[in-house]
């Protein structure tokens, strides 16, 4: 039997979110997805969603990568984790962030499960971002810039 737990003082959601940085052409790009529902539907965001309850973070961001976009086999690597108050309009959540280089030119992404679409973007001419991950690939891309 499992056991159940009431608590009295409200709890955050938690989501994952990945990364994913093509380093190997003039300008870094990045593999986002576009949203296909609310909210942000129709902004472009990092491939993520919420954790599942019997999952750790790296197994949940795998899949959701997995599912939104058809990638596997990708090391992702924890990178930041997002707990600004008002981040989410559903509530409060917090986003464990991971991030992981790639090739665009080794991958095909294919837009699955809620993107209504993906594609590799040159960071320097980004689409309207959802949620704060516009500001959060900001931070990525200066922990990750060309030496």
């Amino acid at each position: 039997m499992e056991k159940q737990f009431t608590y009295s003082h409200p709890r955050p959601e938690v989501t994952v979110d990945a990364i994913l940085l093509d380093r190997s052409g003039p300008v870094d790009s990045v593999l986002l997805i576009q949203r296909a529902g609310p909210p942000f539907a129709g902004r472009w965001a990092f491939p993520g969603g919420f954790l599942e309850i019997d999952e750790s973070a790296e197994q949940g961001v795998l899949r959701e990568l997995a599912e939104e976009t058809g990638i596997e086999g990708v090391e992702l690597e924890p990178f930041f984790s997002a707990s600004e108050v008002d981040r989410d309009p559903r509530g409060r959540v917090i986003s464990i962030v991971f991030r992981a280089e790639a090739q665009a030119s080794q991958l095909a992404p294919q837009a699955a499960s809620d993107a209504a679409a993906v594609g590799w973007f040159d960071t320097t001419d980004l689409p309207e971002m959802a949620f704060d991950h516009g500001e959060i690939l900001r931070r990525a891309l200066g922990v990750t810039a060309r030496d």
